[in-house]
C-alpha cells in the first residue's frame, strides 16, 4: 500500500503483479476454503467501512459484512477473474447485501461525507464551505439509489471506472457516462438550492 502511494496511486490501485498474486490466493481459496482467510483479512476493513458509511450502525454493519464474506466464501468457486481486484466482486456482494437489508428493514440509509470526499466531489481546488456541503448533502439525498451508489464508489471509495462498471455489471464506458450524468444532475440540484 505504501509503495502504491509513493508512486502516486491511490491505496486501492493494484499493479498487474498485485492482481496476479491475488489471483493465486483466490485459486488457493477455491481449492481449499481454509485459505480464504488471507482474502478475508485483506478486505474485511474496506468492506466494513463501506457498509458502515451507509448504515451508521456498527452492529448492523458487522452483520451485513459477515453475510458478504459468508456469501463470498460459499461462492468462491463461481468467481471469474476479469483483470480487476477481488475487491470489486466483494463490493458487488456488499451492495446487494446493503440493498437487501434496506429493502427488508425499511430503514434510513446514511450518506457519510468527510471533507476530503467533499473536495473530491465538488472541486479539487475548492476550500471547505459548510453551506456548499449542506447543499451537496441535500442534493445527494435526492438522487436515486443507483446514482448515489455510483458516486459513492467512484468518489468516496475511489474505485476506478472499470471496477465501478464491474460492480454494477456494466462496461467501463457506461460507468463513466453514468457517473458524469449523475455529476451533472448534482450540479443542477446544488445550483437550484442557492
Amino acid at each position: 500500500m505504501m509503495e502504491n502511494e509513493a508512486r502516486g496511486l491511490n491505496q486501492y490501485h493494484k499493479t498487474p503483479g498485485d492482481i496476479q498474486k491475488e489471483l493465486e490466493q483466490i485459486r488457493e481459496a477455491q481449492a481449499n476454503p481454509a485459505r480464504f482467510d488471507v482474502l478475508y483479512e485483506r478486505y474485511y476493513k474496506q468492506i466494513f467501512v463501506f457498509v458502515f458509511r451507509r448504515s451508521g450502525d456498527e452492529e448492523c454493519s458487522a452483520d451485513i459484512v459477515s453475510q458478504v464474506f459468508l456469501k463470498a466464501l460459499i461462492n468462491i468457486n463461481r468467481y471469474k477473474h476479469r483483470g480487476l481486484p477481488f475487491s470489486a466482486w466483494l463490493f458487488r456482494i456488499a451492495l446487494n447485501e446493503i440493498n437487501m437489508y434496506f429493502r427488508k428493514n425499511k430503514g434510513d440509509r446514511m450518506i457519510s461525507l468527510d471533507r476530503d470526499d467533499f473536495r473530491t466531489l465538488v472541486d479539487e481546488e475548492s476550500t471547505y464551505d459548510h453551506d456548499k456541503e449542506q447543499r451537496l448533502m441535500q442534493a445527494l439525498t435526492q438522487l436515486p439509489e443507483e446514482s448515489l451508489q455510483l458516486i459513492e464508489l467512484r468518489f468516496f471509495e475511489k474505485r476506478s471506472f472499470s471496477e465501478v462498471g464491474d460492480i454494477f455489471g456494466i462496461t467501463e464506458n457506461n460507468a463513466k457516462t453514468k457517473v458524469y450524468r449523475v455529476l451533472e444532475k448534482l450540479k443542477t440540484l446544488i445550483i437550484h438550492k442557492t
